[in-house]
């Protein structure tokens, strides 16, 4: 629905309403593909064909969920898709280079390290089973609520609960295996 200059609510087509969706939600969509696959010309292949799916399945949602968490749903359905291929199990991942701290006051030397440690983080994550990695994702770099996480998860509260302290845990003691030591994980 559209507010048109009459004050009257209008109907907006299909492409309209995906076009919105994809605005606001693009750019989300497409850093939780990335934390999936650690590929950005795959992970925009996934958003393609996530709001491809959205366009031609708009008339089965049930409008029960918000457009987002049914929106990263499908996201998270078409990266584990990608990663049940052989092909994709067979890539080594080539994370790409990308500062997660923007900021003019801080040292270049303090930007690439903390980049790296970002980078380091997230290819840890990505190795953690799907369970743990889906709620890690969406809890710390989507910031949703627990909540949230129960709609687009399908899970218990609890097990929500239980999954997101198990899988702190699994990533804490993964990188101190490695010998890395990057503070509390809150």
């Amino acid at each position: 629905m559209k507010e048109e200059s009459t004050g009257r609510m209008r109907e907006i087509s299909n492409e309209e309403l995906v076009n919105q969706l994809f605005d606001l939600y693009g750019n989300d969509l497409k850093r939780i593909a990335f934390m999936y696959v650690n590929d950005l010309s795959l992970c925009e292949d996934i958003i393609q064909e996530v709001f491809i799916s959205c366009y031609r399945n708009l008339s089965t949602f049930r409008k029960e969920a918000q457009y987002k968490t049914w929106l990263i749903r499908i996201t998270i359905n078409k990266c584990k898709d990608y990663q049940r291929k052989w092909s994709f199990r067979n890539l080594i991942y080539k994370p790409i280079m990308e500062p997660f701290i923007h900021s003019n006051e801080v040292a270049a030397e303090d930007v690439y390290v903390k980049s790296m440690e970002s980078n380091h983080i997230l290819t840890t994550i990505s190795k953690l089973p799907a369970i743990y990695k889906d709620i890690l994702i969406l809890f710390y770099y989507q910031d949703l609520t627990m909540g949230e996480i129960c709609q687009i998860t399908n899970v218990k509260l609890n097990t929500v609960k239980s999954r997101l302290a198990r899988g702190k845990q699994l990533l804490k003691q993964m990188l101190l295996k490695e010998g890395v030591e990057y503070g509390p994980i809150r």
